[in-house]
């Protein structure tokens, strides 16, 4: 046994360590092993005490000596602390009993469990004592060595929460591990799906139809057909600025600086508006308005327009540009892109002009970006050939801003967002914000428009457009 020997105290002391300078002068003292693997200090109790030892007795200032009911009052207090300090050692070890199941540990399921029931024995033998009256505490000693045994369960237990939360972000950064390698596994998946639908290969759609049995039933077939290029291109496109870390929000204020959007994300409706009207610019004309060749197309008949349909339909596109590069649906193609994609955008989104110069020079740049656009104006252009067969005028129309929403001319993009509730101010209507899609007329027959409603205020709309 060692006689405890006290050290130089620093200038703010602990609760703790005040508590050990009380007891520090004692004659002798025994360490044992406490169940958790750490050293407890215990000093043995005495039944005599110098004068200067009735300090340890004291309750609130007052001397213990001489007086029974201060020192019975002390020694329960001291009890209460011991049986509390063995219920929190008891916590300690059936949580580190837990903690052992998984991953299973039998040597640490063994050690936890002894010391369950060596806690539970000591506060056994408390009762026993207490019931016998055979209780030899000392009050503060006792208290200390409590104080000191709850601290060191409670460190025991916040260290296992602290493994147990260490074990469980572990677990949860391997299952974002394996989502994110899933994640990148779908996006690559529908990539590959979106590449084989844009595929710049045979397009079997309407490639048996007869000039006479032609109606406007098929050019709203191929339009669906059509649109559906578009819109994997915009996609694209917005991706594409994603990456290049562009404010969308920005971008899409540039656009139609006036949008309003009930949802963030439609956003995207500006960006397909833009395409679809860039590449729809000028379809009412037979040449889509290409410089000195208005005259030339005048003169074909709707069955070679229909011819030139089927042909485009069954080629490469890229084999058709490199094999004509100076044919009408390569001028067409060259133009849109340039007029689409701006110098400084493509510089932004690929971070030099190369596309743009193999385009100039007649050439097709090999890019995932060209590829998708060029189906894109493929089956444009397809689309006109095939207006141009029908033996009906084709027209295009879009529809003006704060317009009353009609049923007949126009189909909503938003329609769940727009008519969610009802609007209850009288001031307050539902009007048409921008065209996304525009309509077609065919002859008599009409193919709706698409717009994006917003609510706006009809006190400060133009009468004129009431």
């Amino acid at each position: 046994m060692e006689t405890m020997k006290p050290k130089s105290a620093m200038s703010n002391k602990s609760k703790l360590a005040k508590t050990f300078q009380k007891v520090i002068n004692l004659r002798t003292a025994t360490k044992i092993g406490s169940n958790n693997g750490m050293g407890i200090c215990m000093l043995t109790s005495q039944n005599k005490f110098d004068q200067d030892d009735d300090d340890l007795f004291s309750i609130k200032g007052s001397k213990t000596h001489g007086d029974p009911r201060a020192r019975q009052r002390a020694v329960m207090e001291a009890l209460v602390a011991k049986l509390f300090a063995g219920v929190t050692s008891i916590k300690a070890a059936y949580a580190e009993l837990q903690m052992a199941q998984n991953p299973y540990n039998s040597e640490a399921i063994h050690l936890a469990d002894q010391a369950v029931v060596d806690e539970l024995k000591a506060i056994s033998e408390l009762k026993r004592s207490f019931l016998k009256k055979e209780l030899d505490l000392s009050p503060q000693v006792t208290i200390m060595l409590a104080e000191i045994q709850e601290q060191q369960s409670l460190m025991k237990t916040y260290e296992i929460t602290i493994k147990k939360l260490e074990g469980e972000a572990e677990m949860k950064e391997s299952e974002a591990r394996s989502l994110k390698r899933q994640l990148d596994d779908s996006i690559a998946f529908n990539k590959s799906l979106e590449k084989k639908l844009n595929a710049s290969g045979p397009i079997s759609i309407l490639e048996n139809v007869q000039l006479s049995a032609l109606s406007t039933s098929h050019f709203a077939q191929f339009l669906h057909f059509s649109l559906r290029s578009m819109t994997s291109f915009v996609k694209l496109l917005v991706r594409e600025m994603e990456s290049a870390n562009w404010d969308l929000d920005l971008a899409a204020k540039v656009i139609e600086p006036e949008a309003i959007f009930t949802k963030p994300s439609h956003r995207y409706f500006v960006f397909q508006s833009f395409v679809c009207k860039t590449m729809l610019e000028g379809f009412n004309f037979p040449n889509f308005s290409a410089p000195n060749e208005s005259q030339c197309f005048h003169k074909h008949s709707r069955d070679q327009h229909l011819n030139e349909f089927k042909k485009l339909q069954l080629v490469n596109v890229r084999q058709f540009l490199a094999q004509k590069p100076s044919s009408s649906f390569a001028k067409f193609m060259r133009s849109k892109y340039l007029h689409l994609v701006h110098a400084k955008m493509e510089c932004s989104l690929f971070g030099n002009l190369n596309q743009r110069k193999l385009i100039n020079a007649g050439d097709c740049p090999d890019s995932a970006f060209f590829t998708s656009f060029a189906e894109m104006a493929r089956r444009v252009w397809l689309l006109h050939r095939l207006a141009f067969s029908l033996d009906q005028p084709v027209s295009i129309f879009q529809v003006p801003r704060n317009c009353r929403f009609s049923e007949v001319y126009m189909e909503n993009v938003n329609d769940e967002s727009a008519f969610s509730c009802e609007i209850v101010d009288s001031t307050v209507d539902v009007r048409v914000n921008f065209t996304v899609v525009p309509g077609f007329k065919i002859g008599r027959s009409l193919i709706q428009s698409q717009v994006y409603l917003s609510p706006v205020n009809v006190i400060e709309i133009d009468p004129a457009s009431r």
